[in-house]
């Protein structure tokens, strides 16, 4: 067999150290070489190179035994390792099949290494590795080529006369090949010397070396020899048509056409060795379906035949990148502690009672059902009352990883599904984005705003998120961008709104919903106390001894400068005082400052609210109502006054149309009902109403101002006063009748916060007192009321009283 010369002799190698000429091996066992892109077919002379540590060591060991214990000669086995970056393989970093090889030549290589050339004898199957020694040692099993069948020497004559064919199109080969060929009686020794010649992948010669069966080996050779000369032969015929007639320009292209030619008759590109490392063994580890498995190797395989240069390379590339990436094993199930989970939420949120407890007793049921569908939570409530901060400490409890989509403005709907591949600059929906982030399949990912959602001309994000939302279909949701689906079931979701109105019916029908209410004073204080003063004070770089919020600064800093149903202003006005803090420390003008509530007004100005009551008498038209915002609840000072005219109703402050509705319906029961307090009823037809809603710039809707809007026409009227210390709310019929609101906690807190100690509620609300807390309980009267004699009994007074012109009615 015919070997490129290598210069080397036994006088250039290196003694073997004395470690290698230990105890011998057992009788079944060799010292393996791993290889990192050679494979040695028995019969055949190779060349190699041998750098590492323990290669080396088998190399010095097989050479310090082979006098005495091998009659063949110094002994190795040669095997392929199937990634070429391990350096210290192990079992199951190798191929099973291997062949035992003579060292047949040694010396001394560069920077320590071993140039050897070895002869393949048999092949081997590796049963296990051995420990203990030096380097890298296997019990082995020898493995025969196979039986010399009529099949066999027929496959052998056709394999020497194509391979001979062959080398007469390769220029430049050497005689000596020739004539090994032509001198090769055996057939199977003939398969092994051509397979060790012949230019394929690493992978295909390993293949041919772990094919058993004799026939089939000597046909996939046969096979893979034609192949190889029908390439040629075409690289030939291209080269002989266009020689004459190509200038340099056109030389060029021909040289790329015949590149591109060849690399899609062997399946190859520049990258395909780079591409196979970074995919294959990405797509295996990452636990996908098969199906998805399947697509992707269809894809990969794709990316193989596209040269670099196009823009469908980088568009398969990045798909790939995105696929093999995505989380798609689950992690191993871990028990729920449920007294862990409710300690973390009392330590990271006070109040919020009710919230906790359905919180903890959904985790109850994923303790018990950790494999079962997890329903789309949502939590419901005005700004700031902590609806994100408990979606992240249920990822705490649970121990999983918590992920943020913000929805707020998103008005694609590819936005959520994501962009078709096809397009340039194409991405996943945002969802998939957050999984990849988070980089698990069962974390806790939380969508922000949801009520916020619009739609534009390029679709309807909501009907995207149906899906998405639906325990029962999101097992299979599709990704346009992915293509395959991917299964969204074992992740929990939670949505935050501030409206329930503004999400569309079927949306919320998918979601359970948890109502966040409003904070109270007494709970603001807490909330102060033990989370914002600290957070702030460590934002603005100080210490707790150099900087102390006393308790009335925060109580009058609360009633004074903030008027909301969370803590997000007052966490800024917090900050506000720390800055000061920090500035004063800065300059060296106090070592330490204790901040008490004389001095917020010289620190942040005079306060912005007040907490007497909005009307300081009892005037006639004049009423205060209740109303619900996203933000919280707030008070509305509803004025009726009369002139001469021709019975028309005028209503201003920017009002929908709910509410005049209500206006219509309390002035037609004023007047159906006129008798009944001594009123002319022919009296109205003369003068004109005109309604009033201040604070005229902000919109304003909704039934439940009906009651207050009635009891200010029936005070204009009959000349009897409101009681100046009471809030109303609650829808009114024609037929007199009050009807349910919504939004009484919420009304209930801005009553109180305004310094108002009465409060008109409907009787059928009564089930709401106790969503009331109880310290505002024991602050306030309530008033059930269920007709308008009921509310005109309780809200007006007894004599009659004419409002004075220019009189003050608000601050």
């Amino acid at each position: 067999m015919f070997v490129k010369g290598i210069p080397m002799n036994h006088e250039n190698a290196p003694p073997p150290p004395p470690e290698t000429q230990g105890p011998e091996l057992p009788h079944d066992a060799i010292a393996l070489l791993p290889m990192r892109n050679v494979v040695l077919f028995p019969h055949v002379l190779t060349p190699m190179m041998v750098g590492r540590e323990r290669s080396i060591a088998a190399v010095q060991r097989a050479l310090a035994h082979s006098p005495a214990t091998h009659t063949q000669g110094a002994l190795v086995g040669v095997i392929l390792q199937r990634r070429a970056e391990v350096e210290d393989p192990r079992l199951p970093d190798l191929y099973p099949i291997g062949t035992v090889a003579k060292i047949v030549r040694h010396g001394a290589g560069e920077q320590g290494g071993q140039q050897i050339i070895c002869q393949g004898l048999q092949r081997f199957r590796i049963l296990e590795l051995l420990e203990g020694w030096p380097c890298l040692v296997a019990r082995i099993e020898r493995l025969s080529d196979g039986e010399v069948n009529t099949q066999v020497e027929a496959a052998g004559l056709a394999l020497r006369q194509r391979a001979v064919a062959l080398l007469e199109l390769l220029p430049s080969v050497p005689a000596e090949v020739l004539h090994v060929l032509q001198a090769t009686r055996s057939p199977l020794q003939l398969g092994n010397v051509v397979a060790g010649l012949l230019d394929v992948s690493i992978e295909d010669k390993q293949q041919l070396l772990e094919n058993m069966d004799a026939s089939d080996r000597l046909a996939q050779l046969l096979q893979r020899v034609e192949h190889r000369i029908e390439v040629l032969q075409l690289s030939q015929e291209m080269g002989m048509r266009t020689r004459e007639h190509l200038d340099d320009r056109e030389r060029k292209y021909l040289l790329r056409e015949q590149l591109n030619t060849i690399r899609k008759e062997l399946g190859e590109d520049d990258g395909s060795g780079e591409i196979q490392g970074q995919f294959e063994d990405a797509i295996a580890r990452s636990g996908m379906p098969e199906a998805t498995a399947a697509e992707a190797r269809r894809e990969l395989q794709r990316l193989r035949h596209l040269p670099e240069s196009s823009s469908e390379h980088s568009l398969l590339r990045n798909w790939l990148e995105w696929i093999t990436e995505l989380p798609w094993r689950l992690a191993v199930l871990q028990a729920v502690d449920l007294e862990q989970a409710q300690a973390i939420l009392e330590a990271d949120h006070f109040g919020l009672e009710k919230v906790k407890r359905s919180i903890i007793e959904f985790l109850a049921v994923r303790q018990l059902n950790p494999t079962g569908r997890a329903p789309i939570l949502c939590f419901l409530g005005p700004p700031g009352v902590g609806k994100t901060s408990l979606g992240q400490s249920i990822a705490k409890a649970l121990g999983r990883p918590f992920a943020r989509v913000a929805l707020g403005g998103v008005h694609d709907e590819s936005e959520i599904r994501g962009h078709r591949r096809t397009y340039i600059g194409a991405m996943p929906g945002s969802i998939i984005q957050a999984i990849r982030r988070s980089g698990a399949r069962d974390g806790v990912l939380m969508l922000d705003e949801i009520d916020k959602l619009s739609t534009g001309f390029h679709g309807d994000p909501t009907a995207a998120l149906l899906e998405v939302l639906d325990p029962a279909q999101n097992s299979t949701f599709s990704d346009h961008y992915l293509g395959v689906p991917f299964d969204l079931s074992r992740i929990l979701m939670i949505a935050t709104a501030n409206v329930l109105d503004a999400i569309s019916p079927p949306l919320r029908d998918r979601m359970d919903v948890i109502e966040l209410p409003s904070y109270t004073a007494l709970e603001k204080l807490e909330i102060a106390q033990r989370y914002l003063v600290d957070r702030q004070r460590e934002i603005s770089g100080l210490k707790k001894i150099q900087c102390e919020v006393r308790k009335d600064a925060l109580a009058a800093l609360i009633a004074g400068y903030t008027r909301e149903a969370g803590v997000r202003q007052l966490e800024r006005e917090i900050g506000r005082l720390m800055r000061h803090a920090a500035l004063q420390i800065a300059k060296g003008r106090v070592a330490e400052l204790h901040i008490e509530a004389e001095d917020l007004n010289r620190i942040l100005g005079q306060a912005r609210y007040e907490t007497e009551p909005p009307l300081r008498s009892d005037l006639t038209g004049v009423a205060t109502g209740l109303a619900w915002t996203p933000v919280g609840g707030d008070i509305l000072i509803i004025e009726a006054s009369r002139m001469a005219g021709s019975g028309r109703l005028i209503l201003t402050g920017q009002l929908g149309e709910v509410m005049r509705e209500s206006a219509q319906a309390a002035l037609t029961w004023v007047k159906t009902y006129a008798h009944a307090w001594g009123l002319a009823s022919n009296q109205f037809e003369s003068v004109d109403v005109h309604l009033h809603v201040p604070a005229g710039a902000i919109p304003k809707d909704g039934p439940s101002a009906g009651v207050a809007m009635l009891v200010a026409l029936a005070s204009l009227f009959s000349e009897r006063a409101v009681h100046h210390d009471t809030a109303m709310t609650g829808e009114i019929s024609l037929r007199g009748l009050v009807l349910p609101v919504g939004g009484i906690r919420e009304k209930v807190l801005a009553a109180q916060r305004s310094g108002l100690k009465k409060v008109l509620l409907p009787d059928r609300n009564r089930r709401d007192l106790e969503d009331i807390p109880g310290e505002v309980q024991t602050q306030m009267e309530f008033i059930w009321i269920k007709t308008a004699e009921d509310a005109l009994r309780y809200a007006l007074t007894n004599k009659p009283v004419r409002p004075l012109p220019g009189i003050n009615i608000h601050r």
